[in-house]
């Protein structure tokens, strides 16, 4: 149940940002960011502290090369899905959705990797404290 929440959370940060439909961090700020520039900002800094979160959570518990691998690890599932024929990507508003999913699952596997390995190895990892 806790992959499935950071993962959803992670999918809401990244549809926030971004997504096919009007309702979007990106598309309002071009509408209407200049009329409402403080508001813009407030919720860029706010996407800005998820992404910061997410990120850095990852990359400190997979790094750079367990991120390549987990989204090879998707794209090779897509690609068998594309090739049984179980996913068509002929619409392009399907596959940013599609992209968006990938991503958010990357980041939902960093955030949730301590967990998994702990459950697995019965090891808990620590950030270095200097006493």
């Amino acid at each position: 149940m806790g992959f499935i929440l950071r993962w959803l959370c992670a999918f809401l940060l990244l549809a926030a940002t971004f997504n096919p439909t009007q309702y979007n961090y990106v598309s309002w700020v071009r509408s209407y960011g200049d009329d409402n520039l403080s508001i813009a900002v407030l919720a860029g800094l706010i996407l800005c502290i998820g992404y910061i979160i997410y990120l850095r959570a990852t990359l400190r518990s997979i790094g750079a090369l367990g991120m390549m691998l987990v989204m090879a690890v998707v794209g090779a599932c897509l690609w068998v899905l594309y090739d049984f024929e179980v996913l068509r990507l002929d619409d392009a508003t399907f596959n940013l959705w599609l992209g968006l999913a990938a991503l958010s699952f990357v980041l939902g596997i960093g955030l949730s990797w301590s967990h998994v390995r702990r459950a697995l190895s019965g090891q808990a990892d620590m950030d270095d404290v200097d006493e």
